[in-house]
């Protein structure tokens, strides 16, 4: 399954920490940048993304909304990417997922997107950490340390793609 993780957009202050929405720049760097992981995904002859998982606080949602918008896929609030959870959390919720799904997005917050990606990846540092709105994308066998492949990563502004 090809995974992507994604940092939510840039993010305004609230009274609450999960209250906190998307700037406008954090708006228009989730939209431009899920147009360009649509067209990352059409040069690399990937699946488009059909299931977008979140964390439940507002930005997290907000930024799956954007994606779910451009993509026609399914968005549901995942506990294990709120914060206080941890990598064996996700890795235990991600067992489960139906084989029916080819690329699933995750939608969290740091550090936890970074760590992630080293967890999957098995080696630390080979993605720069994840500003707001970066984004990776892994071609993950299961859920486990080192078990996945790295197909490219992309950051704010531009979206470019890198491997």
């Amino acid at each position: 399954m090809i995974i992507t993780i994604v940092r939510h957009g840039e993010a305004g202050s609230a009274a609450r920490d999960e209250d906190r929405e998307l700037t406008d720049n954090g708006t228009d760097d989730i939209s431009f940048g899920s147009h360009q992981l649509h067209d990352l995904c059409l040069d690399k002859s990937l699946p488009m993304p059909d299931r977008i998982l979140h964390s439940a606080w507002r930005r997290t949602t907000q930024t799956a909304e954007i994606l779910a918008a451009a993509f026609t896929a399914s968005v549901d609030a995942f506990d294990a990417l709120l914060p206080g959870y941890g990598i064996a959390d996700v890795d235990n919720a991600l067992t489960p997922l139906p084989s029916g799904i080819s690329h699933c997005v995750l939608v969290g917050h740091q550090p936890m997107v970074s760590e992630l990606v080293d967890h999957y990846l098995g080696d630390k540092g080979r993605v720069p950490a994840l500003s707001p709105g970066g984004l990776v994308s892994i071609q993950l066998e299961f859920a486990a340390q080192g078990s996945a492949k790295l197909l490219f990563w992309a950051m704010p502004p531009e979206y470019r793609g890198y491997v």
